[in-house]
C-alpha cells in the first residue's frame, strides 16, 4: 500500500504592493506626463489638483519652454467693439467641447466688470485698443484715461492717456509690453504716426507717468524716404513694431527697447494682393503674409551667407476650396478674406461679402505649420477684432495664491 503523500506546504501571500500616489512619481516623469496634455487650460487644471503637481510645473523653466514649443496658443475667444456700446463684447469659441478650455473662459472676467463705471463725473466709454499676452488695453477719449486689464488675475491699472500735444492731429496706437512669464511691471507703448513723421511715449506701470520721445522726421527714418505712412496699426513680433502697407516699397519700424524709429524693405508687390500684415512663426522667425483673392501668400525674413537680409517667398497656400467648405453666409463669388493676427505660426483671418461688409462673415485660424484652416466662429464686425490668447498664469511660475478655475 503506497504512502500518501504530503500536500505541499502553503504558500504565503506576498504583501500587496503599496498604492503609487503622484508624491512617488517625482517631478521628472510628471513632467513628462504633462508634456502631453493637449493644451494649457489643461495643464492648468492637472497642476491646481495638488501641491506636488504644482511645483513640478513651477520649478521647471525648462518644461515651461518645452510645453510652449510643443502646443500651440490657446485661443479663447475674440473682443470687439461693438458701436454704441460702453465696454467691448466678448466671443469665446465654441468650435467643439473642451471642457477645460470653457472652464478657462468661466475662470476669466471677459465681462471687464473690475472696470469703472465712472472716473471723476465722467461715464467713460471703453474702446480696446490692443490685446498681448493676456493683457487688454482699453482708452476712454471722454475722461481722458487709459486701463490695462487682465481678465485672468483682475489686475487692472488705470493709467492717463498721453498728454495731447504729442496726440494733436496723428493717428495714436497703443501696445503692451510684456515677457511670456513675467507678469510684474509693465509698459506701454503709445506711437503717433502720419505720413511726416512719428513720436513715441512711454508709460511706466511703476511710476504712472509717460515718458515722450522727440518727434522724428520721415526723411530720419531712412534716406530716400517717400514720407507715406503706412496704414493701418502696427504689429508687434518680437519687440519691434511693424507698419506695413501693399503700397508701399519700404515698412517702418519701431525697436521697442531703444525706441529706435527704422525703415526696412517689402516684399515685391504682386498684383491683386490685400495688405501686409507682419507677425512671427512658431520659432520666432519674422514673416509677412498677404491674400491674393483666397490665397495666403508667406513670406520670410532671411539673412543671407554675407550677412544681408532680403525677403523669401515660402509658400502660398491656396484656400478657396476650404474656405467655400466653411462659409455658407453668401454666395461663393462674393467672398473676400483679411489677415487680422499672426501669432506663433498661427495666422487668424476673416472673411466677408465684398459688396455688403454687414453681412456675416467668419473667423478663422491657419497653422502654418500644418496648413490645417479651422473654422472658429461667425462674426458680424471684422475691422475691430482682437483674438484673446490665454498667457502663461503667474500661479504656474511664482509663489502666489492659486485660484481653481
Amino acid at each position: 500500500m503506497r504512502a500518501a503523500v504530503p500536500p505541499p506546504p502553503k504558500r504565503q501571500k506576498s504583501p500587496a504592493a503599496a498604492p503609487t500616489t503622484i508624491c512617488a512619481l517625482g517631478d521628472d516623469l510628471l513632467r513628462e506626463i504633462f508634456l502631453r496634455l493637449p493644451s494649457l487650460p489643461t495643464l492648468v487644471r492637472a497642476a491646481l489638483t495638488c501641491r506636488a503637481s504644482l511645483h513640478a510645473v513651477r520649478s521647471s523653466p525648462a518644461f515651461r519652454r518645452r510645453f510652449r514649443e510643443l502646443h500651440s496658443a490657446a485661443l479663447l475667444g475674440v473682443f470687439l467693439d461693438i458701436f454704441e456700446s460702453d465696454t467691448p463684447a466678448f466671443r469665446p469659441l465654441r468650435l467643439h467641447p473642451d471642457p477645460d478650455l470653457a472652464a478657462a473662459v468661466r475662470g476669466g472676467d471677459f465681462l471687464l466688470t473690475r472696470l469703472p463705471d465712472e472716473i471723476e463725473g465722467v461715464a467713460p466709454e471703453w474702446l480696446i485698443q490692443d490685446c498681448h499676452d493676456g493683457r487688454v488695453v482699453l482708452v476712454s477719449y471722454n475722461s481722458e484715461h487709459m486701463a490695462v486689464y487682465d481678465p485672468f488675475t483682475r489686475a487692472l491699472d488705470l493709467f492717463p492717456r498721453p498728454p495731447g500735444e504729442i496726440c494733436e492731429d496723428m493717428y495714436v496706437e497703443y501696445h503692451v509690453l510684456s515677457s511670456d512669464e513675467d507678469r510684474g511691471p509693465l509698459s506701454v507703448v503709445c506711437v503717433c504716426h502720419e505720413a511726416c513723421g512719428a513720436q513715441a511715449a512711454v508709460l511706466s506701470s511703476e511710476t504712472g507717468e509717460w515718458q515722450v520721445f522727440p518727434f522724428v522726421d520721415a526723411a530720419a527714418m531712412q534716406p530716400g524716404d517717400d514720407g507715406e505712412k503706412s496704414s493701418g496699426n502696427g504689429m508687434l513680433v518680437n519687440g519691434s513694431i511693424y507698419w506695413t502697407d501693399g503700397s508701399q516699397s519700404l515698412a517702418r519700424v519701431l525697436n521697442t527697447s531703444t525706441l529706435h524709429f527704422s525703415r526696412i524693405d517689402l516684399p515685391p508687390r504682386i498684383e491683386g494682393q490685400g495688405a501686409l500684415t507682419a507677425g512671427g512663426t512658431k520659432d520666432g522667425r519674422l514673416c509677412i503674409i498677404t491674400t491674393v483673392k483666397l490665397a495666403l501668400v508667406v513670406w520670410f525674413r532671411r539673412t543671407d551667407d554675407d550677412g544681408s537680409e532680403r525677403w523669401t517667398l515660402q509658400k502660398t497656400f491656396q484656400l478657396e476650396q476650404d474656405v467655400h467648405a466653411r462659409d455658407h453666409c453668401f454666395g461663393h463669388d462674393r467672398i473676400a478674406m483679411k489677415v487680422l493676427a499672426i501669432v506663433n505660426g498661427f495666422v487668424y483671418l476673416s472673411t466677408y461679402c465684398e459688396p455688403d461688409r454687414d453681412l456675416p462673415g467668419l473667423f478663422l485660424s491657419f497653422c502654418l505649420e500644418t496648413a490645417k484652416l479651422n473654422k472658429l466662429c461667425t462674426i458680424l464686425h471684422i475691422d475691430s477684432l482682437y483674438p484673446y490668447i490665454m498667457a502663461w498664469p503667474p500661479c504656474l511660475v511664482l509663489n502666489e495664491p492659486t485660484r481653481n478655475y
